[in-house]
């Protein structure tokens, strides 16, 4: 069996992770279990802090390493928060200081200007020095509402309104979300690209 290490904290990725592989071999463990130090997200893209990330892990524990980043992009916004999205509100930020603030920028904004889009990103490196990481990418196309609506999911779900289904993200069943989100996808390319 393949071990990789996860470059995240996340529980929650960590479980999906180990779901997602294990039918292909591949024993997911968190960075956690390495004592890997934080890696900071210097990049001025999701691709590059997810690399930073994916690097990091694999220099540490000498294993190869997924790492993801993601985010909001609001083109009102110009494609705001981005990859400033967890910590949107500055420091301390929460899910809600985010969403207020989110909230409070698009008022003025007329429903049908407020699109928006989620996007995922995740890296495999084989090592540190890897040149040519697998690179797989996911996006999910919405609107903002500015009522939040729905209990389910996470971060702007709760605002992030998908058209297709009549209702936000936080109002669709877990497996449904991920079936069809933005790291639903990129999660499916990393697969197919696994098993290839």
């Amino acid at each position: 069996m393949e071990k990789l290490v996860l470059a995240s904290g996340n529980a929650k990725k960590l479980a999906e992770m180990q779901h997602l592989l294990a039918p292909l071999n591949i024993e997911v463990v968190a960075q956690s279990e390495f004592d890997v130090p934080e890696a900071e997200e210097t990049g001025s893209t999701f691709v590059e802090n997810a690399i930073i990330k994916a690097r990091n892990a694999c220099k540490h524990t000498g294993l190869p390493a997924i790492a993801d980043d993601s985010g909001l992009e609001v083109a009102a916004l110009n494609g705001s928060p981005g990859i400033f999205s967890a910590r949107f509100s500055g420091v301390g930020a929460t899910d809600a200081k985010n969403n207020a603030l989110l909230v409070e920028m698009l008022t003025e904004i007329p429903e049908e200007a407020r699109q928006a889009r989620y996007v995922a990103l995740i890296v495999l490196m084989h090592h540190e020095d890897d040149a040519t990481p697998l690179i797989c990418q996911g996006s999910w196309n919405g609107r903002i509402v500015l009522t939040p609506q729905g209990e389910q999911g996470f971060g702007y779900d709760p605002h992030f309104f998908v058209e297709e289904k009549g209702c936000t993200a936080a109002q669709l069943p877990a497996e449904e979300k991920n079936a069809i989100s933005h790291r639903g996808k990129a999660m499916t390319h990393l697969i197919e690209a696994l098993k290839a």
